[in-house]
């Protein structure tokens, strides 16, 4: 048999030594191709998916740009209905308001002149005063009738 000298042993152990360090490199490029083959798929489902549902939110948005729009019309009409009521309302009151006024002064004192003419009320009822939601008998009040 032959002698095995020192660079032989250490030759081996270097050979050895590059076979588990490529049998590692190996395994791990290979879980690395594992790794990306998963991504790549990951990536055409996502893209799959996502376009449609971009398809479904531009459309969305579509839809409320035109909703959007009808409001904005709709806000215009009731902008302009409210400026033609305040217009009418006003011209009502400066037409009819006067007259109105003083047809009701008018009826305020023909009630105050039968009211005083005619005894205490309608009908021979005395009058009450109310403060407040409370009546007040007759007795209690201060007005005094001559005889």
């Amino acid at each position: 048999m032959r002698a095995v000298s020192g660079g032989e042993v250490a030759g081996v152990l270097v050979a050895v030594f590059w076979a588990i360090l490529v049998s590692f490199l190996a395994v791990a490029l290979a879980r690395l191709a594992q790794t990306l083959r998963a991504t790549t798929k990951l990536v055409a489902d996502v893209t799959d998916q996502a376009v449609p549902l971009l398809a479904d939110a531009s459309a969305t948005v579509r839809s409320a740009q035109t909703q959007l729009e009808r409001v904005d019309a709709i806000a215009t009409d009731v902008q302009e209905v409210t400026s033609n009521a305040s217009a009418l309302s006003t011209t009502v009151a400066s037409t009819f308001g006067g007259p109105l006024v003083k047809v009701a002064a008018f009826g305020y004192g023909v009630r105050r002149a039968l009211g005083a003419r005619g005894g205490d009320g309608p009908a021979g009822k005395p009058r009450r005063a109310v403060i407040v939601g409370r009546t007040i008998p007759t007795a209690r009040r201060t007005k005094r009738k001559k005889d």
